[in-house]
């Protein structure tokens, strides 16, 4: 049967938005994102710009997207500020040249945030779906993001329905928003397999003023081949946590694994799927990606509950062809579910994420390099870290063929504090941080994770900074390997004497 709702080209559609108007897109990491209506958004502002006239938005997502959205839309200089995530290179310049506002978020406080007014008023949805009815009932795509609150908080709603991602998707959604405070109560997810919302979104169908039919693929690509360093810090994980079973921290049953997105994490979810040592396991994650699909295939990984389907074409197109397979395995939820501090403690979730640089007191920077260029933001790192049961962060010990090192005496920017940061890990060992004070945890990270060539530098550091002094911590020679790149290029062989 027809839908009662006006079908528009992309074209047309764009031309309902206005400028200054503020836009909730659908799209958690491309998956799921809008992509028509931005692109010819982007369009829109081009001719605008070209007859002298001014074209902005506001763009508010799940997290970052696709070449469609951010991409499209910071080529055409159309976003005047952004929220809460990206990952986009040209609109990273734009932020970082102060061109673009962003507001760098927890991406489980995005959907509160936004009921509660923080963002501002919200006069668009545009979100991608798979199938919708008469009465207003949408059943998202291949993410969900911030979606479902999107749609809800909207003055107007364009719903772009992607035939692309097929209609049997139904019933792999769990849409569950919390009332808020101080009605709210708890969350009733009590394993990873549970559910408490409904399959579907449901809005007032008199707000949608139109559907774009569209038939696109999601944006997202494949990842570099795994090396000998990602290998090894995969491999180091794995054998960190047989080694918690066998000690008893970590139950027989094992417990819930958070991955981020990257070829660190395809690493260490590849170790650990093939760990002989380690029991088939769940994960309660904000993102699945291309590695996950055959560790559900084989087993090793019983059970998923994420916001995302973050994958290939080609992994997608398997998931989709064998649906029915993966509706029983798999869950997508809001992110304000995926991700939510009472969940993630409830649930005792081993988190394993990402840094740029750790410092010898345990604080990691996961978004800055050099302290102030961002990269794409704190995503969803910060809900798990603080929540987990055991919170691990890896990276290769250099950058940029060594010249920077990832263990440095103070972070440059910091995300996470000493007192959520349990274990780092990089290709040269794992520092286990639990229950060591400052001198004891930064001589760890040195000995187990620094590589060689920075190690006694490290440790020239800490004779200079450490006599009589409870933190390992000098404010004039904390930043002075940053300072050494800066100024040649390379944070080896530094003089801690000149930068007294």
């Amino acid at each position: 049967m027809p839908l009662p709702f006006p079908i528009l080209t992309p074209e047309e559609a764009a031309e309902l938005i206005g400028n200054g108007s503020t836009v909730g897109f659908s799209g958690f990491t491309p998956a799921g994102a809008a992509k028509a209506v931005p692109a010819a958004l982007a369009k829109r502002a081009q001719l605008e710009h070209a007859a002298g006239k001014p074209y902005k938005i506001g763009v508010l997502t799940g997290a970052s997207t696709g070449a469609s959205l951010d991409g499209a839309l910071a080529e055409a200089e159309a976003i005047s500020f952004r929220a809460p995530y990206q990952a986009n290179p040209v609109l990273r310049k734009q932020i970082n040249n102060g061109h673009v506002k962003f507001v760098d978020m927890h991406l489980s406080t995005v959907p509160q945030n936004a009921r509660y007014g923080y963002l501002g008023k919200i006069d668009w949805a545009v979100v991608e779906a798979c199938d919708m009815t008469a009465g207003g009932g949408i059943v998202l795509s291949t993410s969900v993001g911030a979606s479902n609150t999107y749609l809800r908080l909207a003055d107007k709603i364009i719903i772009e329905l992607n035939s692309k991602h097929p209609v049997s998707l139904l019933g792999m959604h769990d849409i569950f928003e919390p009332r808020d405070p101080p009605t709210r109560s708890e969350i009733p997810i009590f394993k990873v397999s549970d559910r408490c919302g409904s399959p579907i979104c449901i809005v007032d169908p008199k707000k949608i003023a139109g559907v774009v039919y569209t038939n696109l693929e999601d944006e997202s690509g494949g990842f570099d081949a795994q090396t000998e360093v990602t290998d090894k810090i995969g491999q180091n994980v794995a054998d960190f946590l047989v080694a918690e079973m066998k000690a008893g921290r970590i139950p027989s049953q094992f417990l819930p694994l958070q991955s981020v997105v990257g070829n660190i994490a395809n690493a260490v979810l590849a170790a650990i799927g093939k760990s002989k040592d380690i029991p088939a396991f769940k994960m309660y994650t904000e993102v699945l990606q291309d590695s996950v699909v055959p560790l559900l295939e084989n087993g090793r990984c019983k059970f998923a509950s994420t916001t995302a389907l973050t994958l290939s074409p080609e992994a997608m197109r398997n998931v989709t062809g064998n649906i029915e397979f993966f509706k029983q395995r798999v869950i997508l939820r809001p992110q304000e579910i995926s991700n939510h501090p009472e969940i993630v403690r409830r649930l005792g979730i081993v988190s394993m994420n990402t840094a740029i640089e750790v410092d010898l007191g345990g604080n990691v920077n996961s978004t800055h390099v050099m302290g102030k260029t961002l990269m794409n933001g704190i995503g969803g790192s910060g809900d798990f870290t603080q929540n987990a049961y055991l919170s691990i962060f890896s990276c290769p010990s250099t950058a940029k063929g060594g010249k920077i090192s990832s263990i440095v005496p103070l972070a440059s920017h910091m995300d996470h504090s000493e007192h959520s940061v349990q274990v780092i890990v990089t290709e040269h060992g794992v520092a286990d941080l639990r229950g060591k004070d400052p001198i004891d945890r930064a001589k760890l990270i040195i000995d187990n994770c620094a590589h060689p060539d920075y190690k006694q530098q490290l440790r020239d550091y800490m004779k200079m900074v450490s006599p009589d002094s409870r933190e390992p911590l000098s404010l004039s020679l904390g930043l002075a390997m940053h300072r050494q790149f800066i100024r040649n290029g390379d944070m080896r062989n530094i003089n801690w004497e000149e930068y007294r």
